[in-house]
């Protein structure tokens, strides 16, 4: 090691130890270099909870000239250090179940699943004149546009209410022909139905017309599954014994 380098590394050494806490600088480990007569000096970093992170010494020197300059002294994360995941925007991070009481969650502006009431139907409960209903705010503001629909049936079909669960799969039937189903209104109707039964998993929810479960209306017990009447006992352990009086 030529005397400039070992210069170089000694300044880095007492800079990077004058601006971190004792004992957390370790062995130096590489020069990198970062542009004519700009380098950094990297040393390992010893501090609890950074493993695989490394103290870098940035320094320089004119032209011409032995003396050296600390530009400034980072602590920065290697290949192997634990890092937090790289940000992500709320509204990415959110998911559905999240939203706790009093959170509000407003949909994008150019959100595709909804369009102004005026200019899609939405079943017979749109207005027959949409832009007399615009002007005078009859109705809702925003209806779920034709993407918006076809999304939350894939996601209702796709789901825990859709036929291919295992639930569904050993069901005794299906919704469609079970009297707790309650039909919907709109688009949707011919597809999908609200379940009533409160003895069933899915009581309350919107369920698909081919999902099914044990409770369907029409389901009877098996000849095997009914109560069969048990012989006699052997020995009798339950009855009161009669005992003669001598």
């Amino acid at each position: 090691m030529d005397q400039q380098l070992s210069s170089a590394i000694a300044a880095a050494r007492a800079a990077v130890d004058e601006a971190a806490d004792a004992g957390t600088v370790g062995d130096h480990v590489r020069v990198v270099d970062d542009g004519e007569l700009l380098v950094s000096h990297h040393f390992a970093c010893l501090r609890r909870g950074y493993a695989g992170w490394y103290w870098s010494v940035s320094i320089s020197r004119a032209p011409d000239s032995d003396r050296i300059t600390v530009n400034d002294v980072v602590l920065l994360p290697g290949d192997d250090a634990i890092i937090a995941p790289v940000w992500t925007p709320y509204r990415e991070r959110i998911r559905p179940g999240d939203l706790s009481p009093g959170d509000v969650l407003p949909p994008d502006e150019d959100d595709i699943r909804l369009v102004p009431s005026w200019t899609a139907g939405d079943g017979d409960e749109q207005t027959p004149d949409r832009f007399y209903a615009r002007e005078v705010g009859l109705g809702r503001e925003w209806v779920l546009s034709v993407e918006g629909r076809e999304s939350a049936a894939d996601r209702w079909q796709d789901g825990e209410q859709g036929p291919e669960t295992a639930i569904a799969q050993q069901a005794a039937g299906v919704c469609h022909s079970c009297g707790f189903l309650v039909s919907l209104a709109g688009p949707l109707s011919d597809r999908f139905g609200v379940c009533a039964n409160g003895m069933a998993n899915d009581d309350g929810r919107v369920v698909s017309f081919e999902h099914g479960c044990g409770a369907h209306s029409g389901a009877r017990l098996s000849r095997s599954a009914g109560a069969q009447k048990l012989p006699p006992p052997v020995f009798d352990t339950v009855g009161v014994d009669e005992v003669d009086n001598f």
